[in-house]
């Protein structure tokens, strides 16, 4: 199959890059001049890009012959999927690989917020275990009760350890499934339920503040938000109101709005464990998710498919 011109919008990693550049020739755009776009655009057959660059309509329009394009990152929210499919343009992400990473992670601040551990690691550190003596109590992980927005990949392997805690599980999304976890078809009745509500959704207009002031009072005093989808789905200013005002028992983040950085009302809380969007941030998971990215584009030219194509 020809491809015409294989085009990398921006640095992906550098296994990625050097793979791009030398099994597909990709040409670096960031190492062009300014028209170059307009000038070759027309030559692009294949995009690789990241969930941070993006590919939006402004993209597609620059690149007329444009017939698959390979995404890092399991996001898609930067990238119109819509018009892309609209031409009959092939988009794929990087899903799977990163799954079980990002679960651990979301896992990993779950334990921290409900336990108090970064809290308790400052209190040592401080030297207060001496001067002030006994770290106040926590909260028990096991056997509470784990609502998760979102059961896609991720949100399933979340899932599958919370067995291992012998928590009850029920999920809220668009549609229920095959999955020996109750669906809740009301967000609202699943944070009232559950003691502690991971989000595991992507982001876009369909997510934006899902989780809203509403949302956070009924999770409750006692409850514990763990956000690892998109900072976007939290309303950022009702979950400070609402830690500050006690509504709910504390949060774990690594994703936020605005990001990089986090607000003051965040950081300088206790209760609140912020990680700096570092789900899939491993050695393996990375390499794993790079090589994906290259693997796609070479599957198009080899059969005419990705591997991992995106379905909203």
């Amino acid at each position: 199959m020809t491809a015409g011109v294989v085009l990398q919008s921006a640095p992906i990693g550098p296994l990625a890059d050097r793979l791009l550049r030398e099994d597909l020739d990709a040409v670096r755009l960031w190492e062009q001049q300014p028209g170059w776009l307009a000038g070759l655009g027309a030559s692009v057959a294949l995009l690789a890009t990241s969930v941070r660059q993006g590919c939006d309509a402004a993209m597609l329009a620059a690149l007329p012959n444009l017939r698959a394009v390979s995404s890092w990152g399991v996001g898609y929210d930067t990238l119109d999927i819509a018009a892309a499919h609209t031409r009959g343009i092939q988009v794929a992400n990087t899903p799977d690989v990163l799954d079980d990473c990002v679960a651990d992670l979301a896992w990993g601040l779950l334990i921290a917020v409900s336990r108090r551990i970064t809290a308790a690691d400052r209190h040592v550190r401080a030297g207060e275990w001496v001067t002030l003596g006994s770290f106040p109590l926590a909260t028990r992980v096991s056997g509470k009760r784990l609502g998760i927005l979102g059961l896609g990949r991720i949100g399933h392997a979340i899932a599958r350890r919370g067995e291992g805690f012998a928590m009850e599980m029920r999920y809220h999304g668009r549609r229920p499934k095959d999955v020996p976890y109750r669906f809740e078809p009301s967000l609202p009745a699943l944070a009232a339920w559950c003691d502690i509500l991971v989000v595991a959704c992507g982001g876009g207009p369909e997510t934006h503040h899902l989780v809203s002031a509403d949302i956070l009072a009924a999770l409750g005093p006692r409850g514990i938000l763990v956000n690892i989808g998109r900072g976007s789905v939290v309303d950022q200013q009702a979950l400070v109101a609402a830690l500050e005002a006690g509504r709910i028992g504390g949060a774990g983040l690594d994703v936020l709005q605005g990001e990089p950085g986090a607000p003051a009302a965040l950081r300088q809380r206790d209760d609140v464990v912020i990680t700096p969007h570092i789900g899939s941030a491993t050695i393996e998971t990375r390499e794993a998710m790079e090589r994906l990215v290259v693997d796609n584009l070479k599957a198009f030219l080899r059969d005419g498919h990705v591997l991992t194509p995106v379905r909203p």
